[in-house]
């Protein structure tokens, strides 16, 4: 099994919690890729749609595809405007359902590190680009770079376990780099995106990240009352904010591209 449903089941949610963060670094992920147009693309792992979206935005597919074990994710996958021209299905990253040889373009996006053996991953993302095609993933930096770092530091100083995902160490430079090569991609290049984003109060720092999605729905579900009040306050006091209350802070994307021999 790749992402367990129960995890990102609510793609609203998901949307709220990382939409504005993922639509950044999707698009310069993108242009790093300098793909060209008229390709036959895979997103695999696509989430509710977000990236899929990009790349029909801004790449001109000539197909385009997306997988996710949640069908929750796919059902709003399938209702975003922008993606409409793409075909979605339920699946497995670790066992895709294509032949071997289908695609031009076989990315995953913000994934990678939920992927129990991720290494089986990149063999299947390998598997069906068409020789020539290109391989490439990026995902938030887990070890200390990434949008919900902030939660995770708050978390840990309130006594409160804060779990990172099952391949959390997949998300380094080194570790993408390594993986790809271990599949036989060639020309692997890797990147790192620093880029930042502002929310225009605490509240809406607060709504958007304190969600029902992701490794710490949990941990926040069983939070009390009053440790929902002390996470809150330790938050507002912690985060750096302007003189008219916005919040900025930055976070850490690492990418992988290369071609199949």
């Amino acid at each position: 099994m790749q992402v367990p449903d129960t995890m990102f089941h609510d793609g609203a949610a998901y949307e709220r919690m990382m939409g504005r963060w993922s639509q950044r670094v999707g698009s310069r992920f993108l242009d790093w890729l300098g793909a060209a147009p008229g390709l036959d693309w895979l997103d695999a792992g696509c989430g509710n749609g977000a990236f899929t979206e990009i790349i029909a935005a801004r790449a001109a597919p000539a197909r385009l595809t997306g997988i996710d074990p949640s069908s929750g994710q796919i059902a709003f996958a399938r209702r975003r405007p922008g993606a409409r021209g793409a075909s979605f299905e339920v699946g497995d990253a670790q066992a895709l359902p294509f032949a071997d040889g289908s695609f031009d373009a076989s990315v995953m996006a913000l994934v990678i590190a939920f992927i129990p053996d991720p290494a089986r991953a990149v063999a299947e993302l390998a598997r069906v680009t068409k020789a020539g095609g290109m391989v490439a993933t990026y995902m938030w930096d887990m070890r200390g770079g990434a949008p919900l770092a902030p939660l995770h530091r708050a978390l840990l100083a309130l006594g409160h376990p804060a779990p990172l995902p099952p391949s959390t160490e997949a998300s380094s430079l080194d570790a993408l780099g390594a993986l790809w090569r271990g599949a036989g991609v060639t020309e692997v290049t890797v990147e790192t995106f620093p880029l930042t984003v502002t929310f225009d109060s605490f509240d809406d720092f607060w709504q958007s990240n304190v969600r029902p999605v992701g490794p710490l729905a949990a941990v926040l579900g069983h939070l009390s009352g009053a440790e929902r009040d002390k996470l809150r306050e330790h938050l507002k006091d912690s985060l750096p904010s302007d003189h008219e209350g916005r919040i900025a802070y930055g976070a850490l994307a690492n990418a992988v591209k290369g071609r199949r021999p």
